[in-house]
């Protein structure tokens, strides 16, 4: 295991967590327009974006094997934050589109 691999390996999961970030609060903008296909789509790409870091994280900890081989660095602390971030933004925005239905809705009876 070579030093910049993990590195490479820490730098997609920052990318990927941070692309799944945005695409979830596209999604509420979207649905804040009351444009719900777009909303959903943007969602299920976020999902593609955390399901792509979350599988970077299981790398890294297999490469670590429990051992201590992956150093616990600066950079592996800021990437694992970007990824606890962007999953409960991910969570979040997915209720307040569903609030945003539920107000069109009870707004257009």
């Amino acid at each position: 295991m070579s030093e910049l691999s993990v590195d490479d390996e820490i730098m997609e999961l920052i990318v990927e967590s941070g692309q799944g970030k945005s695409a979830a609060f596209e999604a509420l903008r979207k649905s804040r327009n009351g444009n719900y296909p777009a909303a959903e789509l943007l969602l299920k790409k976020s999902a593609e974006h955390l399901n792509a870091a979350h599988e970077v994280q299981t790398r890294l900890i297999s490469m670590d094997e429990g051992a201590g081989k992956v150093p616990v660095t600066l950079l592996m602390v800021h990437a694992q934050d970007h990824l606890m971030n962007a999953m409960l933004a991910n969570d979040l925005v997915e209720e307040q589109i569903q609030l945003h239905k539920k107000i069109d809705t009870l707004t257009n009876l």
